[in-house]
């Protein structure tokens, strides 16, 4: 599937309703598919030496089994959002399976974090007009602005660092991933992108 690092002015014409970037001064650094032990907590450290914030848009069952990671995401005062409760491929699904995998991760952040969630990403940015229609009415449907690509294993931490520092800019949504395929790649690149953005004098904010 061809991924841009940086979304086509085109994509939000077609999902007007959807968030693709913010009309402000700062940032948005945002983590799918976690947490993952080793790594969200690795992000967590990072962003606290920095004074940083940033989204997590975590995978229900992720935050079932390691629930008290994801409670950490809450105590250091970092946005969450629902990612589906088993990281769906929307499009592969009926409209009843996924939105009731939906439904599944918003029960368990509010069971066991306490926290009602009204931010949604779709795994892999991908979901029928349908699903999203539903979604729409409950969430508030996040996409991005610059996709880092640190899940692409032919990419270096040179060339991912590199993508992330040439398209972001003030009201950019930044798409990372906190997941096990990014462990590796994760402290090679990520401490040096969070250091530019403070070099740049750009603000970090939760959505």
């Amino acid at each position: 599937m061809p991924w841009f690092p940086k979304t086509p002015k085109l994509a939000p014409l077609l999902f007007p309703k959807r968030i693709w970037k913010k009309d402000t001064s700062q940032i948005y650094l945002t983590f799918d598919d976690g947490p993952v032990p080793g790594v969200t907590d690795f992000v967590l450290n990072e962003l606290a030496k920095r004074g940083q914030k940033a989204t997590f848009f975590v995978v229900g069952d992720n935050v079932k089994k390691h629930t008290e990671l994801a409670t950490n995401l809450i105590q250091e005062g970092h946005g969450i959002g629902n990612h589906t409760f088993n990281h769906l491929f929307g499009i592969k699904y009926t409209s009843e399976t996924y939105l009731e995998n939906v439904r599944k991760c918003d029960e368990i952040l509010e069971d066991r974090l306490g926290v009602k969630v009204g931010l949604f990403r779709p795994p892999y940015g991908w979901m029928t007009n349908s699903q999203a229609r539903k979604v729409s009415q409950t969430h508030h449907i996040v996409m991005w602005d610059v996709l880092s690509a640190d899940y692409d294993p032919k990419l270096s931490a040179s060339q991912i660092l590199s993508i992330s520092k040439k398209h972001t800019e003030p009201g950019s949504i930044v798409l990372f991933h906190d997941q096990e395929k990014t462990q590796q790649v994760l402290p090679a690149f990520l401490p040096d992108f969070l250091d530019y953005v403070l070099d740049q004098g750009l603000e970090t904010a939760s959505l």
